[in-house]
Parts: C-alpha cells; sequence; structure tokens
C-alpha cells in the first residue's frame, strides 16, 4: 500500500479543505479513523500545516469531488513520474555491547582480505581508518586482548556485504595487473 507524501499533513488538510468522511481520510493517508477524528478535534497534530495533495500531484481535484458525493468512494493516489530514491546507506551503527567486537573484526578482515582497502574495510566494520591503522600497526591500546575473529559471526557485518567487497577489490587488483591475494589457512587449535 503506497502512502500520500507527508501522511499526517494530507489528513490535516484533508479535513480543513474538503467534505470527506473520516472513514475516507483515512484510508488515503493510511491512518486509523479514530486518528483522523482526533486530528479534526485538534487533539493530535497540533501546529501541523496542511499539505495539499493537489497541488502536489497526489490526487486531482476531480478525485476529491466524486468521493466527497459517494462516502463509499475512495481516493486514489495518483502515479509518481518521479524516480523512486535511492536507500541510502549512512554510518553504520554498532550497538555498545558489539564495540569491543570491532578491533576483533577489523584484525580478521586485515589477516584474511588483505585485498580490502581501508576505505571497503572501514565501510564493512563502522570504523575509521585511524582505528584500522592501530589494529594493523599494533598501537590499538587494546592491542594485546586483539583476537581476530570473523566480523560475520561478531554480527558486525553481513556475509553477502563482505563478498560484495572482496570481489569488489579482486576485480580492482585484476584491473591492475596484480595477483589476488590468498588467505592463510586457517591456525589449528592450539589445545589439540
Amino acid at each position: 500500500m503506497t502512502l500520500p507524501l507527508m501522511p499526517k499533513a494530507t489528513a490535516v488538510w484533508l479535513i480543513e479543505k474538503t467534505g470527506l468522511t473520516f472513514v475516507q481520510i483515512a484510508d488515503f493517508c493510511g491512518m486509523h479513523p479514530l486518528e483522523v477524528q482526533a486530528i479534526a478535534d485538534g487533539e493530535v497534530a497540533q501546529g501541523i500545516v496542511g499539505y495539499d495533495p493537489v497541488a502536489n500531484s497526489q490526487v486531482t481535484q476531480a478525485d476529491i469531488t466524486r468521493c466527497e458525493a459517494d462516502a463509499n468512494a475512495r481516493l486514489r493516489l495518483l502515479a509518481t513520474t518521479l524516480p523512486a530514491p535511492k536507500r541510502l546507506r549512512g554510518a553504520r551503527y554498532t550497538p555498545v555491547a558489539k564495540r569491543n567486537d570491532r578491533p576483533d573484526g577489523i584484525a580478521f578482515l586485515l589477516r584474511n582480505f588483505p585485498q580490502l582497502s581501508e576505505t571497503q574495510v572501514g565501510k564493512l566494520m563502522g570504523t575509521t581508518k585511524d582505528t584500522i591503522q592501530k589494529v594493523r600497526d599494533r598501537t590499538h591500546w587494546n592491542s594485546a586482548n586483539i583476537k581476530p575473529r570473523d566480523p560475520v559471526i561478531l554480527g558486525l557485518c553481513s556475509q553477502s556485504d563482505l563478498n560484495m567487497a572482496v570481489a569488489t577489490a579482486n576485480e580492482r587488483l585484476e584491473r591492475e595487473g596484480r595477483a589476488v591475494p590468498v588467505p592463510p589457512p586457517p591456525e589449528a587449535d592450539e589445545a589439540a
């Protein structure tokens, strides 16, 4: 179900400027009829300026007039010619409980995937180049306790994101004519 842009503001405008029923407005804006009634009573959405869906090409005045005449009719959202916005990925948030695991994940990536650039490691782990450099140089404040552990298992990145970053790094190395490094074999369990 697609909703109009700024549903509450659109509901405010429809309440103030049209003779539509609360049910019609609620159905169009993706709200409960009681919420629309509360907006009309001034209990909810105080101070929200109405957003005109007709002026913004979300619905036609003819459609509003048709629905005002028939309480059972429903408004139809017009199809937009604008492209859908791309989902931008911002900085990756790491929960507080997992932040101490981040250097372990960085050490794992640096050891097992040396082809990854610092930028790629930073995006995967949600960290800075400074932290990556400190883990690499063993000047991190907690370097004595850093043990390389898989960031996917730690929940710091997804396997698909890791695979995509490694594939991109491998393609870059092939374009530059350099050999793709082979990760070291897994270390044997010391207890065995």
